[in-house]
C-alpha cells in the first residue's frame, strides 16, 4: 500500500511540474516590411526573460487613418504559454534554413526579417520577400502577427 501511495505522490508531483521552456535564444527579432497595399509594418523584439517591445508603424490595428494615431512603441511581457509556443515553432524550423527567400521579380510583396540571437553568441538571420519561405516560417510569421493582439501591450510613445 505504501508503494502505491508513494507512486501516486510521485505522479502527482511530476504532473504538477511547470512546463517552462528553457530558451536557447537570448533575443528573437521579427520585422514585417511594407508592400504597395495595406500590409502591416512593425518590429517585435522578444528577450529570453519574455520582455518584449512592439513597434507598430502602420496598418497594425486598422486601415483607416484615425486608428493610425494608435500606432507607436509598446512594451510588454509575453505570457509563458505563448513564449513556449514560439520557442517550439522556432525549434521546429528546418536545420538547413536559408538566409534569403522570395521571388525578387515580383514588386508588390512585403518582406519579413527574422533574427535569432542564440545564447552561445551566434546569429541566424532570415530575410523572406513574400513571406513564403517554408511552411514552418509561415507559421512563425503568423504567430508574430497574432502576438500583436493576444498579448498585453503598454504604449510607451
Amino acid at each position: 500500500m505504501k508503494y502505491v501511495l508513494s507512486l501516486f505522490s510521485f505522479l502527482l508531483i511530476v504532473s504538477c511540474a511547470t512546463t517552462k521552456t528553457t530558451s536557447k535564444y537570448s533575443k528573437i527579432e521579427y520585422s514585417a516590411g511594407p508592400c504597395f497595399g495595406f500590409c502591416p509594418i512593425f518590429k517585435m523584439t522578444i528577450n529570453s526573460d519574455r520582455t518584449a517591445t512592439f513597434e507598430a508603424e502602420r496598418f497594425n490595428f486598422s486601415r483607416d487613418t484615425e486608428s493610425q494615431k494608435s500606432e507607436g512603441s509598446f512594451q510588454g511581457k509575453i505570457d509563458q504559454e505563448h513564449y513556449n509556443q514560439l520557442i517550439s515553432l522556432l525549434d521546429s524550423l528546418p536545420k538547413d534554413l536559408k538566409d534569403d527567400y522570395g521571388n525578387k521579380n515580383v514588386t508588390d510583396l512585403p518582406t519579413s526579417n527574422l533574427t535569432l540571437n542564440y545564447q552561445d553568441g551566434h546569429l541566424k538571420k532570415v530575410q523572406d520577400y513574400g513571406k513564403r519561405g517554408t511552411p514552418e516560417l509561415v507559421k512563425v510569421y503568423q504567430f508574430f502577427e497574432d502576438l500583436k493582439t493576444n498579448q498585453n501591450w503598454t504604449k510607451i510613445e
